[in-house]
Parts: C-alpha cells; structure tokens; sequence
C-alpha cells in the first residue's frame, strides 16, 4: 500500500507500507484518511518511494468523519497541497497549516471563510501575496493566484464551494422565517 503524508520534518512524502493488506499487520487500523500519526520511515537511496516501518497515531480527527462536508474539506485541503508541493521539500508551516485545518474541521462545520482562509495561507507560504499580484483576479482570489502558479486547482473544488453556499443560503432561509 502506497501511503502520502505531509510530515513537519521532510514535507510532503510518500512511503510504501509493506504487508499492509495483510490480516495480522501492525499497521492494521493505523492509516485512515486524516490521521495525525508518528511515522519511522528508512528514507530510500533510488527513488522518493520510502519504506515505512512504524505508525502510532496521535490524532485521528474522528469528527472530519462525522459530515460529509467536513471529510470533502479535508479532502481539498490535501487536493490543494499535493498541487502546491514538491516531494520531500521540507516546509514545517505547511504541516502546521494541514493540522489548524483538521483540528477545525474536527470541532466544526466547514463555511466558505474557512476555505478561503486556507487558500489564503498557502498563498502567503507559497510566496503568492495576491494583494502584490499583477492582476486584480489574483489580488482578490488567493485560489485564482495558486492555480496560475501551479497550472491548476483540484477538481474538487467547485462541488465543494457550490456546497458551502447552498448550506450559507439554507442557513440565512431559516434564520430568516
């Protein structure tokens, strides 16, 4: 199994999980989508495929699971990161940036402020400053700078916003009656 984490020591990595299909492993109930885990990895001389030889999780961030909405945010969060990121560059304030976000979806709905917050933090860690940007797209839309950056944004990203603003829109209806 083919496993990608975002690490605060090596950045963004990918390591191979030997045996862990297997029935008795002792990786079994440890790589779960939007854990916080402890890794040991042997880094690898040929390939940036690494070996992974050891999971304690510290925080499965069991309510990311609890809506859809909260495990589609997290999702394009990852989405977002994999796009921004090189493998194996180390940048601990992306780390720090994936583990505010899980640590609010976790205890919280998700809302366009909370996307367009992450975006606009990547942009700033990334070096996109969309208020120094030569176009006023990228000034007001630090997602539009990203994807000229880096060629694109993830798929998933529209669904997720039209989601956002239907639930923003049922909210204010019944607040509203």
């Amino acid at each position: 199994m083919i496993v990608s984490w975002c690490t605060e020591a090596l950045g963004c990595i990918q390591t191979v999980a030997k045996g862990a299909r297997r029935a008795k492993t002792p990786f079994a109930g440890k790589l779960d989508l939007f854990f916080e885990a402890e890794i040991s990895v042997v880094p690898s001389r040929k390939s940036t495929l690494h070996t992974l030889t050891e999971v304690v999780v510290k925080n499965p961030f069991v309510g990311i699971r609890a809506k859809y909405v909260r495990t589609q945010s997290a999702a394009y969060f990852v989405e977002l990161l994999e796009i921004c990121t090189e493998r194996d560059h180390h940048e601990p304030e992306l780390f720090e940036l994936l583990r505010r976000a899980f640590g609010y979806l976790d205890a919280n709905d998700p809302n366009l402020r909370a996307i367009s917050h992450f975006e606009t933090e990547l942009a700033r860690i990334m070096g996109v400053h969309p208020k120094d940007a030569g176009n006023a797209s990228a000034a007001r839309n630090p997602a539009f700078a990203l994807g000229n950056l880096f060629g694109k944004l993830p798929l998933s990203r529209t669904p997720l916003l039209k989601t956002l603003a239907s639930e923003a829109k049922t909210k204010i209806t019944e607040n509203s009656i």
